[in-house]
């Protein structure tokens, strides 16, 4: 086959598990422009964030997907174990300065194919690469004297560096220089290194890993002319997709990389400004319906120099959503089985929109879906850990209020199914940690219901008329009456799962209870 001709890196995607400390790296420390925002073309419910230069030029782009608090994978053989950025020859000096004044873990300057390489990890544990290389940038951004001006280069390991090699010529590679065990691919502008891991553990996705490498196509009859190309040489299954900013093609190199082929049109500025690209958050055209949603769940974080939360180290992983105008109020939200800490979070800013909502992540698994606590049966719980997990949920609420500086007189407690569980059995546990709830779908889970003082304890619960769980609410509803509560019940029309009548209940009962004060 005679090689399409191509023109380098387009862009290298990686994954992240905390979008705040990446944003502060690429952009605080590194000075790399965010020049889009968006939902995930795969999963609208993931954050997709671009970071290049001021126009985030092909052969510029770093992006993430957000997997916040996602587990951490391995790097190993069949993924791109390292990326490298070109930045003034002059400057390396200055970047040692500046890792060490910004805690930066770096080793180096060493000397790699006759540059200078200054190896810097990012929060995530990522090698960044920064390479003395004097290449022009196409729409320069930041300092000149220090900015990265581009991609330099990628590191493919690979247990078959001459297959790996030979697929990447494809793209518009050849042959250079080989350095012990790895050999160096150039393009016009870039270049790509292959390192023969023969003998080293597989890569498994996860945070801290790269997703794939893209390199630049002309057009979309370039593209096509690649997938034509592919289907000829029977490689893996191609996939072609319409990312609005760019159309690509994806394809796995023999030694298990993904590699992706992307237009170089239409480019960032199509659907904002050129001066102000990556100031709004988009979502795939085909989730245009639920943006607001989206919107909600995603995960926040604020540019340097913008106000932000400080960040609390707690026993619970958990998210902030903080509305355009908030009123000093905060709803707790606490995810049913299988759920996280995002899911209540559009519904929850539908009835409350000016209410900062905190959203909580169980720590129980079971069968890899999260929980509150340990179950043995449908209806019998784990005592013991239910009693644990209530502790350590009263420190995290009580380092929540001092932490973020939440006034303890506004806080709402929500919870769904396992979650509603939860916090009812806190109020018995903890009486006074819990002063106002909405429980849905909820039903007692200790098996000896405790006497516990909940006057001044408001709550209101939502039993589903077929929810076979359901026969167990009034129980716990005459329990809270007896302690003390101010209780509201209604039986909605509805199974286990909620309805729109939750949301319109709920909703009344907050604006008749949010004027009062929790004691």
């Amino acid at each position: 086959m005679t090689a399409i001709a191509a023109s380098g890196i387009h862009h290298v995607t990686l994954m992240t598990r905390n979008v705040q400390a990446n944003v502060d790296f690429y952009v605080g420390f590194l000075g790399l422009g965010l020049v889009k925002r968006t939902g995930g073309y795969e999963d609208a419910e993931q954050l997709h964030l671009f970071y290049g230069d001021r126009l985030g030029s092909p052969g510029s782009i770093v992006t993430f997907l957000v997997w916040e608090d996602g587990a951490p994978g391995r790097v190993g053989n069949g993924q791109v174990a390292e990326i490298a950025l070109a930045v003034p020859s002059a400057s390396i000096g200055d970047w040692m300065t500046r890792a060490l004044s910004h805690g930066v873990p770096m080793t180096g300057p060493s000397q790699e194919f006759g540059e200078s390489v200054l190896r810097l990890k990012d929060p995530d544990g990522v090698i960044v690469k920064l390479v003395g290389a004097d290449l022009p940038a196409a729409a320069p951004w930041g300092s000149e004297a220090i900015a990265p001006r581009r991609l330099r280069a990628v590191t493919l390991l690979t247990d078959q560096p001459e297959e790996t090699a030979a697929f990447v010529t494809r793209f518009g590679y050849r042959p250079g220089p080989r350095e012990g065990n790895v050999q160096r691919l150039l393009s016009d502008t870039d270049a790509v290194d292959i390192r023969d891991a023969s003998g080293y553990v597989p890569g498994a996705p996860g945070t801290g890993t790269a997703d794939h490498v893209a390199f630049r196509a002309a057009d979309v009859a370039e593209v096509r002319k690649h997938e034509t190309a592919l289907s000829r040489l029977n490689s893996s299954p191609t996939n072609f997709h319409d990312r609005n900013y760019f159309t690509s093609l994806y394809v796995r190199e023999p030694g298990g990389t993904l590699i992706e082929v992307a237009t170089d049109g239409p480019g960032f500025a199509i659907d904002e400004e050129a001066d102000r690209l990556g100031e709004r958050l988009f979502v795939p055209p085909g989730d245009a319906g639920r943006a607001e949603d989206l919107k909600a769940m995603l995960p926040q974080f604020s540019l340097p120099g913008e106000p932000r939360l400080p960040h609390r180290d707690l026993p619970f992983v958990h998210r902030f959503f903080t509305p355009d105008q908030p009123d000093g109020s905060t709803v707790i939200l606490l995810h049913g089985t299988g759920g996280n800490e995002a899911d209540l979070m559009p519904p929850v800013s539908r009835i409350a929109p000016h209410a900062t909502l905190l959203g909580v992540r169980g720590r129980s698994h079971e069968e890899g879906v999260l929980r509150w606590f340990r179950r043995f049966g449908m209806t019998k719980f784990d005592q013991a850990d239910i009693a644990f997990e209530a502790k350590a949920f009263a420190a995290f609420v009580e380092g929540a209020v001092t932490g973020y500086g939440l006034d303890p007189a506004r806080l709402t407690f929500l919870g769904y199914s396992n979650g509603a569980n939860f916090i009812a059995a806190m109020m018995g546990l903890h009486p006074g940690v819990i002063r106002r709830a909405i429980l849905l779908r909820a039903m007692p889970v200790l098996e000896s219901l405790p006497q516990a003082d909940l006057s001044g304890t408001q709550a209101l619960m939502l039993t589903g008329a077929r929810d076979p769980f359901g026969q167990e609410a009034p129980r716990l509803e005459a329990w809270l009456r007896e302690q003390g509560a101010e209780v509201t019940a209604h039986n909605i029309d509805a199974g286990h799962e909620l309805s729109p009548a939750d949301l319109s209940e709920a909703r009344q009962w907050l604006e008749t209870n949010k004027g009062g004060r929790n004691g």
